[in-house]
């Protein structure tokens, strides 16, 4: 006896087209051809970048600390050294966003860690 799966099938494939929204072309409406292909590639590269997007956002908070560090004649090496010597427990977000929104209480924490 043979096994009829045509409901099977095409619940599959619906999934997938759901997931397929928003695409042009052939990667939303054959299956076979491309779009299962492009429905796997872009749950790999999802679950890849959010990975990166951690990696992105802490080399922007450097970029931003080292900027705003600049004409305080400090660099960003020596601050986050000098940081962890006056036990400051700031991460590098919280300070990138101090350096931006305030630049006074970013001075002070410079003035602090100089000293």
């Amino acid at each position: 006896m043979r096994v009829k799966r045509g409901n099977v099938a095409r619940q599959k494939k619906k999934k997938v087209f759901k997931r397929n929204k928003g695409y042009t072309g052939a990667g939303k409406k054959l299956f076979k051809a491309s779009a299962n292909a492009r429905a796997i590639k872009a749950g790999l590269k999802s679950y890849r970048d959010r990975r990166r997007k951690k990696r992105d956002f802490r080399a922007l908070w450097i970029q931003r600390l080292g900027a705003a560090l600049e004409p305080l004649g400090l660099s960003y090496s020596v601050f986050i050294g000098r940081l962890k010597k006056a036990n400051v427990r700031l991460d590098r977000k919280i300070l990138s966003d101090l350096a931006i929104v305030d630049n006074a209480a970013f001075q002070q924490i410079v003035e602090k860690v100089k000293a």
